[in-house]
């Protein structure tokens, strides 16, 4: 798990390192059931006090992320995939990634297909096209 974080930024070490297992978790990344590192490691790795990994593994098992298990330590829940969780508001934490995972992931899309000289009307047809065939996929399992 590759994690960073900006001493120098103003957003809480806490936060940064919350914000980045949520996204990673939410891009498949870290899916479920994996194990995170131990809260001494992971700071000792990233230079931080123990009380902020262990404040952004409070958050992140408050939002539904990971479960502590005990002596397995903590773990990736396991969320339905593409399933939105109950406590998962608008304006909650978990939505809010998912909102910037999607973003950067359709930005990312979108530079794919300029580079390959696609217009906006071939860039939203395969598009939709991949979205249909993974519904059906859905709806067939």
């Amino acid at each position: 798990m590759q994690l960073q974080v900006d001493v120098r930024s103003p957003t809480p070490h806490y936060e940064q390192i919350r914000a980045q297992v949520t996204r990673l978790v939410l891009t498949g990344a870290l899916p479920a059931g994996t194990r995170l590192p131990p809260i001494r490691q992971l700071a000792g790795h990233l230079g931080l006090s123990n009380g902020a990994v262990a404040r952004a593994y409070r958050e992140l098992e408050r939002e539904g992320t990971v479960v502590t298990a005990g002596k397995k330590g903590t773990i990736v829940a396991d969320h339905p995939t593409g399933a939105p969780e109950q406590d998962d508001d608008v304006g909650s934490p978990l939505a809010a990634e998912r909102e910037r995972a999607l973003a950067a992931a359709a930005a990312e899309y979108a530079a794919t297909a300029h580079r390959l000289g696609c217009t906006p009307e071939q860039t939203r047809a395969a598009l939709d096209a991949v979205l249909t065939a993974e519904l059906t996929a859905g709806l067939a399992r």
